[in-house]
């Protein structure tokens, strides 16, 4: 009877204590779909806990600054900072009181150390990312993508196990649309890249192109279902500097970001050796050609594999990338174009 008392006081005091410690932090959240999360972020020196209107007016004037400072940190220093800064002001202030509140200030500092948040920002006014339905501390509801990954299927890792390599790359195409609405999704991956690469708010690099990372809605258009590894090109350059290492697999970052060991230094340069467009060009390989129509077969598969043997930065090679990108993507548009499913 003694060891069932101490065992329920013991239980009853560390309850206690994880209510105690937690329970202040539920002020973060935001909108009905978040209400009964409980988030804990980290909060930057400038927010200090003060009360009344006095304290309202001065967190909203303070507030104006911190997101370019924290924008420049990310995408390094932008002609249109000032632009993207106001697009996060407008989205701080959730309940458009005119107002910023600790609570939204808060959220939006957690949101934007995330890699997909930023991209979803960035890219607000495209379709390649689903829309932002609401938001809770660094917690946040995207709107719903039908389809993933964006061929192919997800199985358990002890089924894949048994399953020859030949056999599982005849599965994934037996689960793709019609060629006309892989074609319409493929220009949406080849748009993705166009738009990351020397945007309005710098270029960012995209880490991770698997087929896993991808989707595509109803209507085939394409959809980012994975951002977190669609990393600025600055925020990259100044993690992947600062990596030590002995060969240049020790200069990866995800599945698709590689530069090279300088042996001088036991440092990581900071160029990437395949640009986005390659890796795309990659993934997209076994999709489109897959179903092609015949006429249109060898000089898709030529000019795929003119992409995929791109090297080096994008800025390297800027011309030949561009070249490369319009004529994937006019060769594409040109089939399905005068059909339906353009």
């Amino acid at each position: 009877m003694k060891y069932l008392f101490f065992s329920w006081l013991a239980v009853f005091v560390g309850s206690w204590i994880v209510y105690v410690e937690y329970s202040s932090y539920t002020e973060l959240c935001r909108g009905h779909d978040c209400k009964n999360s409980i988030v804990s972020t980290f909060i930057p020196y400038w927010f200090t806990q003060e009360t009344g209107e006095i304290y309202r007016e001065s967190l909203s004037a303070r507030w104006r600054r911190p997101p370019i400072m924290i924008l420049e940190a990310k995408v390094g220093d932008q002609a249109n900072l000032a632009d993207l800064a106001t697009q996060v002001l407008s989205f701080t202030d959730s309940n458009k009181d005119g107002h910023i509140s600790l609570p939204e200030a808060r959220s939006t500092w957690a949101l934007l150390q995330l890699n997909e948040f930023l991209l979803a920002l960035v890219l607000q006014e495209r379709d390649h990312t689903p829309k932002l339905l609401g938001f809770c501390g660094d917690l946040y509801m995207m709107e719903k993508v039908s389809y993933s990954p964006l061929y192919g299927i997800s199985l358990p890792w002890i089924i894949e196990l048994w399953i020859p390599a030949g056999l599982r790359r005849s599965m994934e195409q037996w689960f793709t649309p019609s060629w006309p609405h892989k074609a319409k999704i493929s220009i949406g991956l080849l748009e993705l890249v166009e738009d990351i690469f020397h945007g309005p708010y710098g270029s960012f690099l995209m880490c991770d192109v698997r087929t896993t990372t991808f989707g595509y809605n109803e209507r085939y258009d394409f959809k980012v279902m994975d951002a977190r590894y669609i990393i600025p090109e600055a925020t990259f350059q100044e993690r992947i500097r600062q990596q030590r290492c002995d060969v240049d697999m020790d200069c990866l970052y995800g599945t698709d970001c590689l530069t090279s060991c300088d042996l001088t230094k036991h440092r990581c340069t900071t160029e990437v050796t395949r640009p986005n467009l390659a890796k795309a060009c990659d993934t997209l390989k076994n999709y489109i050609l897959r179903g092609a129509p015949s006429d249109l077969s060898d000089e898709l598969e030529k000019q795929l594999y003119a992409c995929i043997a791109l090297k080096g930065s994008a800025e390297q090679m800027e011309i030949e990338h561009s070249l490369i990108l319009n004529n994937l993507k006019t060769l594409l548009w040109k089939k399905i174009s005068h059909t339906k499913d353009s």
